[in-house]
Formats: C-alpha cells, structure tokens, sequence
C-alpha cells in the first residue's frame, strides 16, 4: 500500500531535492575541475586520468537522474492529490457527478461512488491468410477486417450489467453481443440477451485473450452465441460456478444471426444449455493446483428442419477448416418437382461437453472434448426415405507458455514491461502449440447416392497440428502468428483430400 505526504511536507520535500541537486552539482564540479588539472600534470599516463573523469561525471549524471525521478513522483503525488479532491468536492456536491478513467476496461466514466459505469471499448483485428499447399484457391490468400467491434457495456446500482456490441468485420454487420444481468447475489444472476453460449471453454475464453486466431476444430461442433435467458453464478469465491438456460438455438459452429430469420428462433422449439464448471483447489496453499480447473457442459434439443417443394431449412452447419475453408456438409436438394432430397435435422441433437484449464506460472493447458449425436433424415422419392443418428467428436489440447516470464491465466495477458523504443520493454511473448480433431460419422457416407453426405467431397475425419507466437506489445495491443496443417481422411474423388497449410497473422488493437 502506498503513503502520501502532506501538501505542505510535499513542497518542503520538493525544495529540499533542488537543494540537495545545487549542492551536489557544487561540490561535483569543482571535483571535476580538480581531476582535469591533476589529468594535465600527472606524469601517469593520460588514459588512467581521463578515466577517472569520465567516472566522476558519470557519477554526477546518475546523481542528477535520482533527483529528477524523484522530483517526477513528487509532481505524480501532487496532481493524484488534486485530482481526488476536486472528485471529493464534485461528489460532496453532487453524488451523480461523473470521473472519467482509462484502464483494463476502456474509457471509463463512472460516479464517484463506483455504483453506475460506463465503459466504452473495442476491438479492430486484421488478419492475413496465406496458404502454402497446393489445393486451396488462390483466392484464399487475402487480407481481411477478421472484427471490428465498437463496445458498450456498464453497470448500473451496482447490479445490473449489460453489453451492446456489434461487429462490422468480414464486410457485414451483425449484433455479437446484447445483453444484460442482475446480480442479486454472486450466485444467482440472471442473464438475458444474446451472448456466448455456456458451453465450449475455449469459446468462453474472451477473444483478446485467445491463444490461436481461429478456435480449434471442436468450436466447430459447438454453439457460438445464441439468443436467450439463464440464470448463473458462483458459490465458494470462485470455487464452483454454474450457468443454465433455454435459447432459440444454433446449428453447430454458428450463431443465431445465421438463422433462417436472423436471431430468431427457426422452429419454435428452444435448445437448453447447461455448464457446471469447478476450480477445486483456488482457495488452498497448494499453489501448483491453484490454477487447475474442470467441469462439463451439456445440450439438448428436439427439432425439426423443413425439406418442401420451395424452401430449405436444414438446421445442418457446414463445417469449415482452420483456414475457415469449407470442409464437410451435408447434401443439399438435388431434386425437381415434389420431392426435396436435402439432408434435415429430424429429432434429438445433444451434446457432452467434458473440459479443464490448467495455468502455473508461465504455463497452462487447456484442453476439451465434445462429442455430439444428431438425429437426421433424407426424402429420397415419394415413398422412400432415411434416417438416422450421427455420432460425431471433436477434441483438442493446447500448450501456451509466456517466454518472457508472466503468468498464465484464462482471462489475462498482460506484459510486466510494455514495449516501446527508449523503454528498454519487449512487452510479453508467449508460444503456443495445439492439436485437435474431427472426426464425422462414417454412417453419414453409406447407401451410395442417397447417403446423407457426399463422400467424393466432405471427409471422414481431419487432423491438426498448430503452433504460434504471440506478441503483446501491452495490454492494448499484440501480433499474432499461427501456422496450421491439417491432415484429412477421405472427402476426395479418390483417397484423401489434400492437406491444407496456412499461415495467419492478426494485428489487434483492443481496449
């Protein structure tokens, strides 16, 4: 905890150091005179005298910067001071008057009080794509806006919290996040809106705070944000959080503005999700367990998409590859007339979603598995047809480490020295390495052209190892380099579709 000074002992301090610095530089001087007399006369040789010299100077020069840092948080303490009394004045005066900040959470405007904030932040990440193999297009190398996210979120009484952020990355706009929450305890909040679905870890995890680019291939199994209410929180400080609610629903990897209606329930039936997440060590002295923590997630939901003469709403994702590529989905109708023969969802889809974090000191893993059943079916003439129930898994394991010595943590990157030119910081660097999977069911690939997906062009399962560097030049800014290689079974005319390659980079500035 840090001490100040009263006014009138900051001014005697402050007269005392410029003192202090006339007497030094009088004493000093005459010294150095002295010594480049004695220089000229001795018989030594000169380099010995000019040696001595230069020390003393240099001995003076570091005299002089004490003083002038000392006399910096002098001036620092003082302007501290004035600034919280005219808060303490403003507050005195009118309860609700505003203090304006910058920090951790943006530019902020809060009563003096704390109880109602403002915070106004964003996000503006643009990305590179260059793919080394000789399969994917050309056209795949690009530069692209990846976000662009103007924020608004707040805290009003102490208790209600909301966010409003849209994004106008990828060349559209679409709403990512509104939402609002009552805290009426730490555990019971109640949350409604469109936000993060509580499900995946890693899709959980804030987008400046991710190691990778791009999610790894078990996001593409799992819901992004969806549209709906839940009630959360969590008990132990910390060491057992929950969430559960009902939603409009999301096919796999997307979101609710990918719906038929945008951000609109597609079938009139809710998906319910649910999270139970534990840290079972956080509040013991066993600090190398501190940072680990389990739990598992699961969903449920029972719908049905639309295959008629005009219109198709399969509820079926496409999957896309780390490169965001298309990589697997299912048939689409091929049929004229009557008969629509596209692959629909047709019942049950549930998901279990098993994962944990571990973070010590520079180090931490994450790691996660999903594995899913989705219940599908396929007209294929007027009297014939298929069903059946896919059984698809995902999995991925993730290795960051800070280089430069900070700690790991899910929610956090901050370098102990911001880089700058004349700071002597290199900011934080840290190095990452992943692998995933996955894998779809081979059962999607049988009875030949009335099976449920194309085997000549979506593959049975894919395979990729990652690796990055991460530089946060500080808290409001980092480079990202990833480099990818998927491998793939099948989803060629003939063997194996070939590998993809890319290299991605991502320049942030997010504050």
């Amino acid at each position: 905890m840090g001490f100040s000074l009263p006014m009138a002992a900051r001014r005697s301090a402050r007269a005392a150091l410029v003192l202090a610095h006339l007497l030094i530089a009088s004493l000093a001087l005459p010294l150095v005179a002295r010594a480049a007399d004695a220089a000229a006369d001795a018989s030594s040789p000169s380099d010995v005298a000019n040696s001595d010299t230069e020390s003393l100077r240099r001995e003076l020069q570091q005299e002089k910067q004490r003083i002038q840092a000392l006399e910096q948080r002098l001036a620092a303490d003082e302007a501290a001071h004035a600034g919280a009394a005219t808060a303490a004045q403003a507050g005195a005066t009118n309860p609700n008057a505003l203090v304006g900040s910058f920090g951790s959470r943006g530019f902020t405007l809060q009563t003096v009080d704390g109880a109602n904030q403002i915070h106004f932040r964003g996000n503006l990440s643009v990305d590179d794509r260059d793919f080394s193999d000789s399969s994917t297009p050309t056209s795949a190398d690009t530069w692209l806006i990846r976000k662009l996210r103007p924020t608004l979120e707040g805290t009003l009484d102490n208790i209600y919290d909301f966010r409003f952020m849209p994004d106008f990355g990828l060349g559209k706009a679409i709403i990512q996040d509104a939402w609002a929450d009552a805290r009426i305890e730490p555990w019971l909040v109640f949350t409604f809106g469109k936000f993060k679905a509580p499900v995946g870890l890693e899709r959980l995890q804030l987008e400046q705070f991710a190691r990778f680019i791009e999610p790894a291939l078990t996001a593409d199994l799992l819901p992004y944000r969806d549209l709906g209410g839940q009630v959360g929180g969590s008990l132990g400080n910390g060491l057992l959080s929950y969430a559960v609610g009902g939603f409009d629903g999301a096919v796999d990897g997307g979101s609710t503005d990918g719906n038929s209606v945008p951000d609109a329930n597609s079938t009139g039936k809710f998906s319910w999700h649910g999270r139970i997440y534990c840290k079972p060590f956080l509040n013991t002295d066993w600090s190398g367990l501190n940072g680990f923590g389990f739990g598992v997630a699961a969903t449920y939901v029972n719908w049905k998409g639309v295959a008629s003469a005009s219109t198709t709403t399969s509820l079926l994702a496409s999957y896309k590859t780390t490169g965001q590529q298309p990589m697997f989905s299912y048939r689409g109708n091929t049929a004229t007339g009557a008969i629509n023969n596209a692959t629909i969802a047709d019942g049950i889809e549930r998901r279990l979603v098993p994962q944990f974090y571990y973070a010590y000191r520079m180090v931490s893993l994450l790691g996660e598995y999903v594995v899913e059943d989705q219940q599908v079916h396929r007209t294929l003439s007027a009297g014939g047809s298929r069903a059946a129930t896919m059984h698809n898994s995902a999995e991925q394991l993730q290795l960051a480490v800070f280089l430069t010595g900070e700690n790991e943590t899910f929610d956090s990157a901050t370098p102990r020295r911001d880089f700058g030119l004349g700071k002597g910081g290199p900011g934080a660097w840290e190095w990452v390495a992943r692998y995933h999977q996955l894998d779809f069911d081979a059962a999607a690939f049988e009875g030949g052209a009335g099976s449920f997906a194309n085997p000549a062009s979506a593959p049975l399962a894919a395979h990729a190892l990652g690796t990055g560097v991460n530089w946060y030049l500080s808290r409001n800014f980092k480079i990202q380099l990833d480099y990818e290689v998927t491998r793939f079974n099948g989803g060629a005319g003939n063997g194996d579709r070939p590998d993809e390659r890319v290299l991605t980079s991502q320049f942030a500035l997010i504050f």
